[in-house]
């Protein structure tokens, strides 16, 4: 399959079609607060296992980060450099976050990306809230989780796509370490198919603090 345009490239490509195309179009309004677990987004938890065949965040791999995880077969990871240029910087921040590091599904027939953001040291709750909140989203909803042994949350939430005009489903997950607050985010075209879902999965899994 093709190389991918990088995170940038494809923000700022997609930013230029929803010029092009006028105005973005508004979601419906999305609820306050953190919603109740009825709200929770309908997707079947994913039923196929992603098997590890990289890592990132530890030594020697592409992104030097306060945590590592394990890649599925087919996934490539690379740093992500804020842009000196402010106009462009705000497309790698999201909340109290920015993004450092993104690993995309190059090798395979999906279009999927998980991301990682980092944000000064605050409680993983708080930090998920915000980062979710900043975001076109609807029906939150949080899980205390245990993911390395550590303390973690995990976010289940709707997201709006401007691009396909849509509500899909998001999640992610956040963890406070000593270097910072990091929140793994699953995204992607194709972000709701099963072997994307094992793939994120699989990064929560094998989650260890370096």
């Amino acid at each position: 399959m093709p190389g991918r345009a990088p995170f940038l490239r494809t923000a700022l490509l997609a930013a230029a079609l929803l010029t092009a195309c006028g105005a973005t179009p508004e979601p419906a309004a999305s609820p306050s607060g953190t919603a109740k677990p009825s709200a929770t987004p309908s997707a079947a938890p994913s039923e196929e296992v992603a098997k590890a065949a990289g890592s990132v965040g530890g030594p020697g791999t592409a992104c030097a980060l306060p945590v590592s995880f394990s890649l599925a077969e087919g996934w490539e990871p690379e740093t992500v450099e804020k842009p000196e240029d402010p106009d462009f910087a705000a497309l790698v921040e999201q909340g109290p976050a920015t993004i450092v590091c993104e690993a995309k599904s190059e090798g395979t027939s999906d279009i999927g990306f998980l991301r990682v953001w980092t944000a000064p040291k605050a409680p993983a709750r708080a930090t998920l809230t915000a980062f979710v909140k900043d975001d076109k989203s609807k029906a939150l909803v949080l899980t205390d989780v245990k993911l390395g042994g550590t303390a973690a949350v995990e976010a289940r939430y709707s997201v709006y796509s401007a691009l396909e005009e849509e509500w899909r489903d998001g999640r992610s997950f956040a963890v406070e370490t000593a270097k910072g607050t990091v929140v793994v985010e699953l995204g992607g075209l194709d972000a709701e198919e099963e072997a994307v879902v094992a793939a994120y999965e699989l990064a929560r899994s094998t989650l260890k603090l370096t």
